[in-house]
């Protein structure tokens, strides 16, 4: 039964993307565990801590489909431990000489921070594609009304002549970024966990430093040098880096949602022949795309706030800071995707109303010294796009 609104099957298109759903849904996040236990496993065999043969049958095994998640659910209630229901259940579709070295050594943040450490690298992938795909509209729309004259408006107010495509290449900086922020910070959270019961990695003996690179290399992350169990800035990081990505997209949304009122019209947003605008009043058009953006991008705030909690906790493992991250982060990486899918999607069909805008600036602007003015908004906006443009064919389509 979905109690939460944001999960139902009426309104769940609102809050989430499919793609990143996926990687969250109890299946995902399962399977992401069983495959960090899996790469755990090969690990320590490659250093002769856990026989070669063991390590193999438990790749093998390690497979969600294979596994009774009602039997998952329940050996976790009764045993009050966060992984125990799995352990549990992945052993019990072992062989008894294979199942004994199941989760050998480890403890819950090893596996379940390694995983956030590879769902951190799906979702920013997600926001790399989705970033660069609206940069690229937002620079063909500057470019494409470079010198289209509008009302640039401080306070809410009409003030001095701009250009449309200067107003588009603000959006589009700060876009760049943001991508610039995903590409700096891949090294610090794409990192993989293993330290055992406080982190020191004392199970593991002289083997220690070498079973945990390879267990980093098997996953793809890099290694942490020193455990991370109690220090939390990455994900706080990375949560914090997910609300500015959203605010930005709020900020588009916002003026969209703004300069399509019909007393200034400057723009529309896209809308399908199926939209509704209002029940009872026909003649609306209602903003819900922009709107929403908003919407989204304080549900994405709150969320990373918790991620901020969490960096201080005390001593070498605190749960109170990684278990609220266990509903926070999901909730910031559903609600960022989301909203990145509706900013491409409002970018793409966005209306561009000039003729509004020019008769807006005759009206308002028709009697200042120069109306027709706007400055070096034109050169300004072959500066941004430039820039970007050249920053685009030096990066990689895909991140990291």
């Amino acid at each position: 039964m979905n109690t939460r609104i944001t999960d139902s099957l009426t309104y769940s298109h609102l809050w989430g993307t499919a793609e990143l759903r996926a990687v969250f849904s109890e299946e995902g996040r399962l399977q992401g565990w069983l495959d960090v236990l899996a790469a755990l496993a090969r690990a320590q065999a490659a250093h002769g801590h856990i026989p070669a043969d063991a390590a193999a049958a438990i790749t093998a095994e390690a497979t969600v489909s294979r596994l009774d998640l009602n039997r998952v659910a329940e050996g976790t209630r009764v045993t009050g431990h966060s992984t125990q229901g799995l352990i549990l259940e992945l052993r019990r579709v072992l062989s008894p000489a294979a199942a004994e070295y199941v989760y050998r050594d480890a403890t819950v943040q090893d596996i379940t921070d390694s995983w956030t450490a590879l769902a951190l690298r799906t979702v920013g992938g997600v926001c790399w594609r989705d970033l660069r795909r609206l940069e690229e509209l937002l620079l063909a729309l500057a470019e494409r009304h470079r010198d289209t004259l509008i009302c640039g408006r401080t306070h809410g107010q009409p003030g001095a002549p701009a250009t449309f495509g200067w107003k588009v290449a603000t959006w589009a900086d700060e876009v760049r970024r943001h991508l610039d922020r995903l590409r700096e910070g891949a090294p610090r959270w794409l990192t993989g966990q293993l330290g055992g019961g406080i982190g020191t990695l004392a199970a593991y003996g002289p083997a220690g430093l070498g079973i945990r690179a390879s267990f980093c290399a098997e996953l793809g992350l890099a290694d942490p040098v020193i455990s991370w169990l109690a220090t939390r800035d990455r994900i706080a990081e990375f949560g914090g880096l997910l609300a500015m990505i959203a605010g930005t997209l709020a900020r588009f949304g916002t003026e969209v949602y703004e300069l399509q009122r019909p007393e200034i019209g400057e723009l529309g947003e896209p809308r399908t022949s199926t939209v509704i605008g209002s029940i009872t009043m026909h003649h609306k058009r209602n903003p819900e795309g922009s709107e929403h953006l908003a919407t989204l991008a304080r549900l994405v705030r709150v969320n990373a706030g918790v991620l901020m909690e969490g960096l201080v906790g005390e001593h070498e493992r605190d749960g109170r800071t990684w278990k609220a991250e266990w509903p926070a982060l999901p909730e910031v990486c559903l609600l960022t995707g989301q909203a990145l899918e509706l900013a491409v999607a409002l970018a793409e069909g966005l209306e561009v109303h000039t003729d509004r805008m020019a008769a807006n600036l005759a009206t308002y602007l028709g009697a200042t010294a120069n109306p027709d003015d706007p400055g070096a908004a034109p050169e300004i906006v072959d500066l941004v796009v430039g820039r970007a443009r050249r920053a685009r064919a030096d990066e990689p389509e895909q991140w990291p």
